[in-house]
């Protein structure tokens, strides 16, 4: 039997995401990866800037065939990898409105777009040019926090612990199909979470989970969101660090890299319209297992969208 012949070795070559073409225009690709190397608003340990890059160069690990959704995303779909978006760490505001002004140019094509974080305040810009384009999206959303805080900072309105708030009442979203999944840890109070599940937001701390099982979770899902245009947005600390230890605000007890790899799985049916994945921090991460799994969640992410097509 002969070894297969890959086109490049994974120490070798240019770090684009699975090594899909680098491009500056996403016309004529299914599918479009876009970094966005912005951490100005964490609150803990700062360093997801540099998430982008370092889940890049694990997914050169990705063969490309996808053995248990049975697809091979890279074959189906045809994926370009956009660079990153010129972000400002000093300001906020105008970082986010460039990475609208990029991701709604980049969905004007009629391609999907897949963002690399960078921190959590990244979804809201990401959701405003995704409403733009599909009008109020149910969101599925891993997360060991709820992130919809009134203000983390004194008198700010944004940060990464504050996006669903701002997304909410911009609505931007369509609550009716909004689910939080994973929540736990300590927090200021009760309020946290009172004040998501008034926002709107239905709420599977990670404790239900485990009660409950992955599919009866998967189950109530899909049977809320239905056919609405869904958005997918996770954040690492969603998964115990154990298993993934490169992030910011880390929490104990969550998901294993198997369950959160079967709840990503899990979504396939759904009306998916874009994903992110943030709040990966290189600088904390064990022997890049975060960016490990990172890489292989949007490898999952990309096989559900080609399975869409097929």
């Amino acid at each position: 039997m002969t070894a297969p012949v890959f086109a490049a070795q994974p120490y070798s070559g240019i770090a684009s995401f699975g090594r899909v073409p680098v491009a500056s225009d996403a016309t004529g690709f299914d599918v479009s990866i876009l970094g966005i190397p912005y951490d100005g608003s964490v609150s803990y340990r700062s360093g997801t800037r540099f998430g982008p890059r370092s889940i890049r160069e694990q997914s050169l690990l990705l063969w490309g065939y996808n053995n248990v959704l049975n697809v091979a995303p890279f074959k189906t779909l045809a994926v370009a990898d956009l660079g990153d978006v010129d972000v400002f760490p000093p300001d906020i505001v105008a970082t986010h409105r460039e990475i609208e002004r990029v991701a709604s140019k980049i969905l004007t094509t009629n391609s999907r777009l897949i963002s690399l974080g960078g921190d959590h305040s990244v979804s809201l810009p990401l959701l405003r040019a995704h409403a733009k384009k599909h009008g109020p999206v149910a969101v599925v959303h891993f997360d060991a926090h709820p992130d919809t805080w009134d203000s983390e900072y004194s008198g700010q309105r944004y940060s990464h612990g504050t996006p669903f708030r701002r997304a909410i009442e911009e609505s931007l979203i369509d609550t009716s199909g909004y689910f939080q999944i994973g929540l736990r840890g300590p927090t200021n109070g009760p309020e946290d979470y009172l004040d998501a599940a008034r926002l709107g937001a239905h709420l599977i701390t990670f404790d239900e989970f485990r009660r409950t099982g992955i599919d009866a979770v998967l189950n109530e899902v899909r049977s809320a969101i239905g056919t609405r245009p869904t958005y997918v947005t996770l954040d690492i600390d969603a998964v115990d660090p154990a298993f993934a230890p490169g992030t910011g605000t880390p929490e104990v007890g969550g998901f294993s890299s198997y369950e959160i790899l079967q709840l990503v799985r899990g979504l396939r049916g759904l009306n998916l319209i874009g994903f992110d994945l943030v709040e990966v921090s290189p600088a904390y991460d064990s022997s890049n297992i975060t960016a490990i799994l990172a890489a292989n969640l949007v490898f999952e992410f990309l096989s559900l969208v080609a399975l869409q097509k097929t």
